[in-house]
């Protein structure tokens, strides 16, 4: 099964420490930091800047969780309505925005920046406003030479969309009032030793026994989870940590894998099952872990761009002739990495259905907040979120076997 999240690849690491993805953010933002959780970096990004009491404007089409982080901080989330290009609505924004307005959002969905967006930006200045750039889904896409997330006062980033990691997001601050308010909680940073967690998510991995052949990085892998469990562990938390990751029995390949390379594969990713917006959003309040950090400090951000590039191009010839759905983004700009292939479908869950038979995992996005799906108003965003669905890109997928899905469609 091709899921739509990263799997851990040797193809996808970096071969010098200057190659990772902190060397990405170092050269664009002007001040970040890691966080476990996207929705509680931007809790604490805000936290010095609004009062109890002000609203702030968001995107209707968004997930249900995303409004957790202000009224966390006693702020009204207001949904404006988008149109069917995901751009905002500006007649809407601008009849919601009024003089307790602290703050305007903009969502770079599916990686690639959202229409509108310096219009956004002009808007939010113009009315005194704060800019959050929500870029969750494109942590190393560049538009017009600018790391999207890093356009409004504050942005945030989810690297666990991008990499094969436990959990993992960044806060950015990028402008003066923003440097200046901040005050980290103790959900920021990164833990500083391996915890049950790394290994509970290793040993979780479909596929995570075939670290043993992978060669250089599962013993540089084995040597980080062991220097680090044997640095800052006690003996029951050593003793469970060897036994939920560092001292796996070697398994068979995967084989619905393409050959090439072997890859420890991250859990789905599917939508949790229980829990509400509420729940899911306390459960982030943690620091970013120690092994969520190693591999993005591995990670070589140019060539997981190249493959997923190259998988979107492929998935677009796929289905160029299918007169069931339209192709979301038919451009593909220099510098954007797609954190997935989206297509607007006639009926998406037949199409959600075939594409499982066929071994890849499409879904549809997102779940929406009760408020917008209760509101006609926001019939536009009820209809995306109905009809856009999304197959994976990600790095390890070879576009040979997305060819060869393609000829297993066509049949």
């Amino acid at each position: 099964m091709h899921r739509a999240t990263p799997t851990l690849s040797v193809r996808s690491l970096a071969s010098r420490a200057d190659q990772g993805l902190e060397a990405v953010f170092d050269n664009h933002a002007r001040a970040y930091t890691y966080y476990g959780s996207g929705k509680v970096a931007l809790r604490d990004g805000l936290a010095g800047l609004v009062e109890p009491g002000q609203n702030v404007l968001i995107p209707a089409y968004l997930p249900d969780a995303v409004a957790e982080p202000f009224r966390d901080l006693d702020l009204e989330p207001r949904y404006y309505r988008v149109r069917p290009s995901f751009a905002p609505d500006f007649a809407d924004l601008e009849a919601r925005l009024d003089d307790e307005t602290a703050a305007v959002m903009s969502v770079n969905y599916f990686g690639f920046p959202q229409p509108g967006l310096e219009e956004v930006a002009a808007l939010a200045d113009e009315r005194g406003c704060y800019h959050i750039d929500d870029n969750a889904h494109a942590p190393i896409s560049v538009a017009n030479g600018r790391l999207l997330g890093t356009d409004g006062d504050i942005g945030i980033t989810s690297l666990w969309k991008l990499l094969p990691i436990p959990n993992g997001a960044v806060l950015y601050r990028n402008s003066d009032a923003a440097v200046g308010a901040y005050e980290p909680t103790e959900s920021a940073g990164v833990r500083d030793r391996v915890g049950l967690g790394d290994g509970t998510f290793l040993l979780k991995s479909t596929a995570r026994t075939v670290l043993g052949g992978i060669g250089g990085f599962s013993q540089s892998l084995g040597s980080f989870l062991g220097d680090a469990t044997r640095a800052g562990a006690g003996d029951n938390e050593r003793r469970d940590a060897a036994r939920d990751g560092i001292e796996t029995e070697p398994l068979e390949r995967d084989a619905t894998e393409p050959d090439g390379g072997t890859i420890v594969e991250e859990s789905d990713g599917d939508p949790p099952a229980v829990g509400t917006p509420e729940e899911r959003y306390e459960e982030g309040k943690t620091p970013m872990a120690k092994l969520s950090k190693y591999v993005l400090e591995n990670a070589d951000p140019a060539r997981i761009r190249e493959r997923r590039r190259a998988n979107y191009r492929t998935w677009r010839r796929i289905l160029a002739d299918r007169d069931d759905l339209a192709v979301v983004y038919d451009d593909l700009p220099e510098g954007i990495c797609p954190q997935a292939f989206p297509v607007r479908a006639d009926r998406p869950d037949d199409l959600v259905a075939t594409f499982e038979t066929r071994g890849v995992g499409a879904y549809t996005w997102p779940r929406l907040s009760a408020t917008v799906r209760n509101d006609p108003a926001y019939e536009t965003a009820r209809r995306l979120s109905r009809t856009i669905v999304a197959l994976p890109v990600h790095q390890h997928i070879e576009p040979s076997t997305l060819e060869e899905i393609g000829t297993r469609l066509s049949r």
